[in-house]
């Protein structure tokens, strides 16, 4: 593999994990709720869970889904309740008398194991083979994809719960908190229209 195809494969991980998604309206929530420093976990478990599925897509799982079109519809229907679940969470989340705010961030296992109903990282995931690895890779390349994934993927979930950490301040008020809750649980119902329209 190239030094140029493996920078074009990371501008490709950073665009779509920047963008946004499930996974960074879940983190600008943790963040605000709950700090950087918590939110670590939840960020590494997105990292190892999407780099497990790219490895499982490069050794040919994702051919599994292109031959039986009915477990994407499986996936789809099971990812979609899990949002439903999440932003209703979300939504409901209080803060506690002194300010601080109720509930935890996602765990490390929580947020690696929700990658496998989440449709985007499955896009991203069957993509990045598709487009990035030799049809003849060896376990070689995908372990390279899927490092870089990773570490890329890493740097763009920070980048989201930094910035709602950075929020904190203006939530102390619960009357923001509530709007601020509302509207992360919004943007994660809003998000299904990819899981419908896919």
């Amino acid at each position: 593999m190239t030094p140029g195809l493996l920078a074009a494969f990371a501008g490709f991980v950073f665009v779509i994990s920047v963008t946004p998604g499930p996974n960074n309206a879940m983190l600008l929530a943790a963040g605000a709720h709950h700090g950087l420093r918590r939110a670590v976990p939840q960020i590494l478990g997105i990292g190892f869970g999407c780099m497990a599925m790219l490895g499982a897509a490069g050794m040919g799982l994702g051919e599994v889904f292109r031959r039986v079109p009915a477990l994407y519809d499986v996936l789809r229907i099971v990812g979609g309740a899990y949002l439903l679940w999440l932003a209703w969470c979300i939504a409901a989340a209080r803060p506690d008398g002194e300010g601080a705010r109720a509930g935890r961030p996602l765990s490390f296992l929580e947020s690696a194991l929700f990658q496998w109903v989440n449709p985007k990282a499955w896009i991203m995931a069957v993509g990045a083979v598709s487009a990035y690895a030799p049809r003849d890779a060896l376990a070689g390349h995908v372990a390279v994809l899927a490092l870089i994934m990773g570490v890329v993927g890493i740097a763009c979930a920070t980048i989201w719960a930094a910035f709602g950490s950075a929020l904190r301040p203006l939530l102390t008020d619960a009357r923001r908190l509530r709007l601020f809750n509302l509207a992360m649980a919004g943007l994660l119902v809003l998000s299904l229209g990819s899981l419908l329209a896919g």
